[in-house]
């Protein structure tokens, strides 16, 4: 089966989990979902993430992050969809709620958080938010 925004596919799957207060969550493998996870562990929002081999492609097993019976996530959305395209100047990253969430962005130089854009001084695709 071939999914059509693997990206929203895996942020609806971890909201759905969060708001169950579920321990873990899969989701189908790909490097950029990889990547995308790589910079939520990073940032403390989930406790880890493995890949499972057990089919063709594997799927991520998601470890979610709760402290005091409170998930480390409290809100997840996509922003760049296939019908709508949100492309950032490096002068104009957006800020999620003035810095205490996260923008995932695709640059030049591969994915990386707001944060590491500003730094690197690059813009590009705004994938999603999380805070």
């Amino acid at each position: 089966m071939s999914l059509t925004d693997p990206i929203a596919n895996m942020l609806t799957s971890i909201r759905n989990a969060v708001q169950a207060k579920k321990e873990y969550v899969d989701v189908p493998a790909s490097k950029l979902i990889g990547k995308i996870l790589e910079i939520f562990k990073t940032d403390g929002y989930i406790e880890d993430f493995r890949l499972m081999k057990d089919s063709i492609q594997g799927t991520y097993k998601i470890y979610l992050k709760y402290e005091d019976k409170k998930s480390a996530i409290i809100g997840i959305k996509r922003i760049s969809k296939s019908g709508l395209r949100v492309y950032a100047q490096q002068k104009r990253i957006p800020r999620v709620l003035s810095g205490l969430g996260m923008a995932v962005i695709s640059t030049s130089k591969g994915i990386v958080s707001d944060r590491e854009a500003r730094k690197m001084n690059v813009g590009g695709e705004v994938l999603c938010y999380i805070w």
